[in-house]
Order: C-alpha cells, then sequence, then structure tokens
C-alpha cells in the first residue's frame, strides 16, 4: 500500500499555517505593510501551490521555490527584501516540518491498516524533510520505507517512481493501492504504473478523470481495504 503525504495524511494547509503566523509575527511584518496575518496566508497558498504544481510538472527546480517563493509572495504585498525573503525561507522550512497536526482520522486508518499491510510512502516532497514531517506527527513507525522524488530520480506521475517503489518494497502491481489527494500526480502515476488507486477529495472538487475509487474522508479506506 502506497501513501501520499503531504495533503493526505499530514496536514500541509493547517501546518504551513501555523509556521507561516510563527514568521509573521517574529519578523513583525504588520510594521512592514503586510497588515494582517490573513493577507499573507493568502497570498502564500496562492503562490506556493502555482509553484508546486510547476515543480510537479518540471517547470522549475527545487532551488526556485527555496530561494524564490518567499522574495516573490513578499513582492506581491509590497515588501521588497530579498535578505529578509531568504531568511523567511530559511526558518520556514525548518519550522514547518515541526509541525503535527494530520488531516482528520489519519491515525484511526493507518492503526486499521497496520495489522494487515505493508506501507510506503511516495513524495514529490524534499528529502530533508519528509522524514521530520512523519516524525514530528508520530506516524513514520507506520511506513517500511518513504521513496522520495530525490531518491528515485523521478517525480510523480513517472511510471519510473512508482517501479522504484514497488522494487524497494518487493511489491507486485497487483498487491498494492495508491492513496493520494492530487489528480495528476498520485492518480495519473498510478494509472502510469498500472496499480491501483483511491483519490481523496476532501473538498469534494469537482471532476471529469477516470478513477477506481473517491473518497472525501480517510476513514472511508475502511470500506475499501
Amino acid at each position: 500500500m502506497i501513501f501520499d503525504l503531504d495533503h493526505t495524511l499530514w496536514d500541509y494547509d493547517r501546518n504551513c499555517a501555523e509556521a507561516l503566523y510563527e514568521l509573521y509575527e517574529k519578523n513583525d511584518l504588520k510594521k512592514r505593510g503586510i497588515q494582517s496575518f490573513e493577507e499573507l496566508l493568502t497570498v502564500f497558498m496562492e503562490l506556493n501551490t502555482q509553484m508546486w504544481d510547476q515543480y510537479d510538472l518540471g517547470i522549475i527546480q527545487r532551488d526556485i521555490i527555496r530561494y524564490q517563493r518567499f522574495h516573490r509572495i513578499l513582492l506581491a504585498l509590497g515588501v521588497d527584501d530579498y535578505q529578509l525573503s531568504l531568511s523567511m525561507s530559511s526558518d520556514y522550512v525548518s519550522l514547518s516540518p515541526t509541525k503535527k497536526n494530520l488531516l482528520p482520522n489519519a491515525k484511526t486508518v493507518l492503526d486499521y491498516l497496520a495489522g494487515n499491510y505493508r506501507m510506503l510512502i511516495i513524495t514529490n516532497g524534499f528529502e530533508d524533510i519528509q522524514h521530520t514531517k512523519l516524525s514530528s506527527s508520530g506516524i513514520s513507525n507506520y511506513f517500511d520505507k518513504v521513496i522520495t522524488s530525490e531518491t528515485a530520480g523521478h517525480k510523480k506521475p513517472a511510471k519510473e517512481i512508482f517501479d522504484y517503489a514497488l522494487s524497494v518494497g518487493n511489491f507486485k502491481t497487483e498487491e498494492v493501492i495508491m492513496i493520494g489527494d492530487n489528480l495528476n500526480t498520485d492518480i495519473k502515476g498510478a494509472l502510469n504504473a498500472s496499480i491501483d488507486s483511491v483519490y481523496f477529495n476532501p473538498s469534494r472538487k469537482g471532476h471529469s478523470a477516470a478513477i477506481q475509487y473517491e473518497i472525501s474522508d480517510l476513514i472511508e479506506l475502511k470500506t475499501i481495504l
């Protein structure tokens, strides 16, 4: 069994918001003209999503996110200070992975599955922070391996990263199911690798994708597995 991590088990939005609030306060951004934390959070979520989508598609590289993300965010909010952006980026990358919030019923479902399935993580996230997320949120022990795009040399939805995970986990394609929240990386990737998939869609976004299973709450995995 293969899980995505961010937005599927680890509550990316909530954890990012907590980290971002601490940076807003630490850097006294109100005095820099950013009148509210909500303003910062809105712009962060919009630009961060855009950049990760571009990364997943191979349009930009990892270093662009690391060194340009907060510069673009601050510029969009009227603050032109590259050194501040680098400081915030470093602090954010250190702080965000230490946040502990999981999505609803994640722990309950992992407890349920642990007795019957071996589990892996496949993520396009950065190698140096994914293990921190798992450890901080208390779910490292559920997973035999964490496969990152950096380790595999390919990003989801490439078939190669799934082939690599199957090889590492000693799985056959017919023995595996992928659970993830992203149609373009998780579900398309599973299709490319000829493995079954569950689309986790907690906000019930409309789509026209052909999928095998769709759930809006992780607890629903108990009816599939």
